[in-house]
């Protein structure tokens, strides 16, 4: 059995902290050639470091610039050690899986990345879409990913509309049941969202995080 190299975790786990994603690579291959189980180095460096940056941020000791750095870090580390896993008949363990995106029409990203890096450092997976998001890739991205939440962002109050034609869509394809459906975005209001037929609306990054842990919890 293959002891546990804690001073290569404890390294790996302040390179996600840091955001230092050579250093993440690096560290990651690493653990490999060591034949550390993958999964623990995944749950005791990578999602260990962002959550504790995530603690730090809450506490205000951490900037959403970090963040979205050690986001950034981590999937890195991910990309590397999943095959690992994979290899190996394992899974990462997660709470949740998100796809976010925003809407067609809309190229903004800040506000999304920000949401999506917090939900990171909170523990859940997600998979980001990216901008200008058709509808019918958030209906493609819910059959590939399978997602417990779908979650879509606007700035523009022109593209307002494109959130409550994606939801429609999600339920012409028979799939609305099978996730719940959160918007946001600066002109977007808990009255818009239930009036398009979300599961839910936040205002800001912070809220975001509550709002999937109390949808989830509801399931």
């Amino acid at each position: 059995m293959v002891l546990v190299d804690d001073d290569l975790l404890s390294e790996l786990r302040e390179a996600t902290i840091n955001g230092d994603s050579d250093r993440v690579e690096e560290l990651s291959r690493k653990v490999i050639e060591a034949g550390i189980d993958p999964l623990e180095a995944v749950e005791k460096a990578l999602v260990k470091g962002i959550l504790e940056l995530g603690d730090r941020w809450i506490n205000g000791e951490a900037f959403i610039s970090d963040l979205i750095a050690a986001a950034d870090a981590m999937k890195v580390g991910l990309s590397i050690l999943k095959n690992e896993i994979v290899k190996r008949g394992g899974a990462i363990k997660f709470r949740g899986r998100i796809v976010i995106g925003t809407v067609e029409g809309d190229i903004h990203d800040i506000g999304k990345s920000i949401v999506a890096s917090l939900l990171e450092a909170s523990g859940f997976e997600v998979i980001d879409l990216g901008v200008d998001v058709p509808p019918q890739r958030f209906v493609e991205a819910i059959r590939e990913y399978t997602p417990d939440i779908v979650g879509m962002s606007t700035l523009l109050s022109t593209t307002m509309l494109k959130q409550k034609e994606t939801i429609e869509m999600i339920k012409q394809a028979g799939l609305r049941d099978r996730v719940k459906i959160i918007i946001g975005g600066a002109p977007t209001t808990e009255e818009w969202a239930r009036e398009i037929g979300a599961d839910g609306w936040a205002p800001d990054g912070i809220s975001a995080v509550e709002l999937v842990k109390r949808l989830l919890n509801a399931k």
